[in-house]
């Protein structure tokens, strides 16, 4: 929602500041222009970007535009889904967390939670870290470079998006400039016409240039930082939920009632 306000206050400034200044919208309506800013752009990230960077950028906008959802609220509702899941195994053993783990959609634990259950990365990574537990494939010692290897991973896989939009709006003040150029071309070959005409041609170039600056600084790279600020606060949330799995063990380990799968 604040990305749709912000779009909106650069928008109503740059506009509002040329209407008062004597301009008249209609003249920065260039859809040729556009066209060749918005294809480059889109072309160039399709040639530096493999497909799924390409799909999970636009996922990361969606989310952007949405807000993100690691409030407050959601770390409390985490901590009580995380209790109850610990408490459970404390009392009738890690075999009790399978169903949950196998089958978190079904997870009368997890369900119980909306801002957990929705959110099925974070569902994935909880499960991910706890089934070896339950397996006893691992020790506790290992679980938290396994973790750590997982994490970083899910940081490369936010980053590379982030990336790639911000390389492409770095890219449009010089998309601009080729549109620029392509109109001065257009206005050259209409040299020899009337004034009016080569002025008309002129300000669709001059436009080129500006909106390939507006896009750039208006609006993709502030985008890009929304979304690397998403990416942080989705690390940060799963961080926590590391942090708790990775301390399962010492802690259980205290009690009488914990012994480590598959220890002798």
């Amino acid at each position: 929602m604040l990305i749709i306000i912000g779009a909106i206050i650069v928008s109503a400034s740059v506009m509002g500041g040329f209407v008062m200044a004597g301009g008249h919208p209609i003249h920065l309506i260039q859809l040729a222009e556009f066209v060749v800013i918005a294809g480059s752009a889109l072309g160039a990230m399709v040639t530096m970007a493999p497909r799924k960077v390409i799909f999970d950028m636009l996922k990361q906008i969606l989310a952007s535009l949405k807000g993100a959802p690691y409030t407050k609220g959601a770390y409390e509702e985490l901590f009580k889904a995380l209790y109850e899941l610990f408490m459970l195994g404390r009392r009738n053993g890690m075999i009790a967390l399978e169903e949950h783990v196998t089958n978190p959609e079904g997870s009368n634990i997890f369900n119980k939670y909306p801002t957990v259950s929705r959110n099925h990365h974070a569902i994935q990574f909880l499960c991910s870290g706890l089934r070896p537990i339950i397996d006893g494939k691992v020790k506790p010692d290992q679980l938290k470079a396994l973790m750590e290897i997982e994490l970083q991973a899910m940081e490369e896989e936010h980053h590379n998006p982030v990336s790639v939009l911000t390389k492409a709006a770095d890219a449009m003040p010089g998309f601009g400039i080729v549109a620029a150029v392509l109109g001065i071309v257009i206005t050259m070959s209409s040299i020899a016409g009337p004034i009016e005409e080569i002025g008309h041609h002129v300000a669709a170039a001059l436009v080129g240039t500006f909106l390939g600056i507006l896009l750039s600084y208006g609006f993709l790279n502030p985008l890009a930082v929304n979304m690397e600020f998403n990416g942080a606060a989705e690390i940060s949330y799963a961080r926590c939920i590391a942090a708790s799995v990775i301390g399962l063990p010492t802690a259980w380990r205290r009690s009488w009632r914990w012994r480590w799968p598959g220890a002798a």
